[in-house]
Parts: C-alpha cells; sequence; structure tokens
C-alpha cells in the first residue's frame, strides 16, 4: 500500500514555515505536479512556472501557472522574484531529444539552469533545488555509484544536466547562494509518460497489461536500474530544500538494484499472470548496473517508503486493464521548458 502523502519536513509546517511562497520550474511534468500536489497539501501558496498550458494536469485550486521559457534570462528573472524556495526541475528529459537535437537540449538545460542562477542571485532567492540525473554518471565504473564517483556522461543528455549543476556549485561558491542538487535515477509512478526513454516500468506494465510481449533491449540480467517511485522522490526534494548543505549534490534513488528481468517477474507476480518477454540483446550502450548509493540522502533522514511491489501495484490500479500502448517508434519533443 502507498503512503497516502509524502514525509514533509517541518520547514514546510507550522504556524511560520520557513518556505511559504514556492515555485517549481517544470511543475507541469511528472515529478512536478507529484511535488505542487506535495507543497499544497501543506498550504505553501504555489507557483507553476512552466511553458506548456496546464491543460489536463489539474493543478490544485490556488495554484498559480506562469509560462516560462528557460532560454529568455530577462523573463526568468522578471517570474521568479518574491520566492523563499524554488525547486528547478525545468528542461528537456528526453534522451531521444537531447540526441536528434542537442542544442535545444543544451539550451534548456545548462543555459536554461545557468538563467535560473542568475535570476535566483540578482532577485536574492533564499533557496534552491536543482534536480539532476544520475545519467551524469555515464558508464558506470563502480557500483552502487556514490556522489564521488567520475561523472562522464555518454549522451548529451547527462552533459547538460552536468553543466547545469557545474553552473550552480560555482554559484554557491562564488555568490553565496544557497542551492543543493539532486541526481535522479530511474524514477517511476502514475503520471510518467510511457514515450520518455528510460520509462521501462511504465512501457512494460502498460505492453503486459494489454497482453502484449514486454520489449526489454539490452540483456536483461546484466542490464540493472535502481528503480525509485515518485513518491520517494518528492520527499528526497522537499528533505534536500530543507536540510541539503549548500552547494551539494545528493543521490536521489531507492538503494536497491533490479535487473530488467526481476522487473519483469515483479510485474508478473503482481498482476497474477506472466508475461511473455522478447529481448534484444544486441543493444549494449546502457548495458550496465546503475544502482544510488543513497547514504549522502540517508544522513538528512530520506527512508525510502514504497518498494517496487507497492510501486507497481498502484501503478497498476492506476493505469486501469487495458492503457495505452508505448508508441516507442514516435520520438517525444517536449515542448521547450517541459518538466524533468
Amino acid at each position: 500500500m502507498l503512503p497516502e502523502s509524502p514525509h514533509v519536513p517541518s520547514a514546510f509546517t507550522g504556524a511560520t514555515p520557513a518556505f511559504r511562497r514556492v515555485g517549481v520550474t517544470g511543475g507541469l511534468g511528472f515529478v512536478g505536479r507529484n511535488l505542487v500536489r506535495a507543497l499544497h497539501r501543506q498550504g505553501a501558496s504555489v507557483t507553476v512556472f512552466d511553458l506548456a498550458a496546464p491543460g489536463g494536469a489539474n493543478l490544485p485550486e490556488g495554484v498559480r501557472h506562469v509560462p516560462l521559457d528557460l532560454r529568455d534570462p530577462a523573463t526568468v528573472t522578471s517570474a521568479l522574484g518574491d520566492l523563499d524556495l524554488l525547486f528547478h526541475l525545468g528542461g528537456n528529459s528526453s534522451g531521444t531529444v537531447a540526441v536528434t537535437d542537442p542544442r535545444l537540449d543544451f539550451e534548456t538545460n545548462a543555459l536554461g539552469t545557468f538563467n535560473v542562477c542568475e535570476a535566483a542571485r540578482l532577485t536574492s532567492l533564499p533557496r534552491l533545488v536543482y534536480l539532476s540525473s544520475a545519467m551524469v554518471y555515464g558508464t558506470p565504473q563502480a557500483v552502487p555509484q556514490h556522489e564521488d564517483h567520475p561523472t562522464l556522461p555518454y549522451y548529451p543528455y547527462g552533459a547538460s544536466k552536468l553543466s547545469g549543476e557545474h553552473v550552480v556549485r560555482a554559484y554557491a561558491r562564488t555568490y553565496g547562494l544557497s542551492a543543493v542538487m539532486g541526481r535522479a535515477f530511474v524514477i517511476y509512478g502514475p503520471g510518467e509518460d510511457p514515450r520518455r526513454a528510460g520509462a521501462e516500468v511504465g512501457q512494460y506494465l502498460r505492453w503486459h497489461l494489454n497482453d502484449r510481449p514486454i520489449h526489454v533491449t539490452g540483456d536483461p540480467d546484466r542490464k540493472t536500474r535502481d528503480f525509485v517511485h515518485v513518491h520517494d522522490i518528492v520527499t528526497a526534494l522537499l528533505l534536500l530544500a530543507a536540510r541539503g548543505d549548500d552547494g551539494e549534490v545528493y543521490n536521489l534513488g531507492s538503494g536497491r538494484e533490479v535487473s530488467l528481468r526481476q522487473l519483469v517477474e515483479h510485474i508478473g507476480d503482481v498482476t497474477g499472470h506472466r508475461p511473455r518477454m522478447l529481448t534484444d540483446d544486441t543493444v549494449t550502450d546502457d548495458t550496465y548496473r546503475l544502482v544510488a548509493d543513497v547514504s549522502r540522502l540517508r544522513g538528512l533522514g530520506y527512508r525510502p517508503a514504497v518498494d517496487l511491489a507497492a510501486g507497481l501495484a498502484g501503478l497498476v490500479d492506476a493505469l486501469g486493464p487495458t492503457p495505452e500502448l508505448p508508441q516507442l517508434d514516435t520520438i517525444f519533443h517536449p515542448t521547450s521548458g517541459a518538466p524533468a
């Protein structure tokens, strides 16, 4: 069973919380929507900054939406004033887009993060949380990956996210910006776009629930991942805001290593019928073991609350019996400024 709500540090609660006025770039995306709901439940005054229109996002009552292109420095600066805290989740999150349009990827992720940091400096933003990615590590040289693991991104997406980290860290050291960073591993849960590369959990479930074979790219035994539920990611982000050290980076994961074959087996256990699996082990670019060392995050009080079985069961309920099938042959081009 999933917890009703993420653990919320005291900085967000009480009569005089430290963070009352909170902004979220990319607040209409997968992680952003979940974070916005958690903040709203605590009574924060939340503003979503996202170039996309709210559409069917169903923002909670009272949450403001401000259209924002991260590539426009003047607009970013004018939009981000009068906040106690900003979660910077915005940018391109599609590895496919990063490969097919690396300029867009770099401008939204790296330059966009620079614009956010410069706006934070000019407006004296009290606190910034930047969501980066485990893709900054590239091909792992050690398992599990600690934050001190070498950062040698394999794809443009990892390079653009790492560039954003360097900017945040430089602003923290040079200008005293109170900022902290989190490297997300493989996030899953209700609301995830199944077209996104790395969305194996949602993709596999959609195929299986439609009685289709599950397509596994890479060696299903040697390719392992750290699957972390979006509920736990929201908890981690709130902890970073309240307790993270300035200029520091934290792995955001479950700390549990799961092979793709084990993921398929878990899906069979949860649904009660055995999946069919089609494998293509000729693709070896990302056949490696990716798992977070979360000891640094645990030092802030983090304890993942959703194990894979419970997370899968909740996602089965959310998807329903015959969910839309993932169209992996269609390249997903998110709107500039779309959320992580």
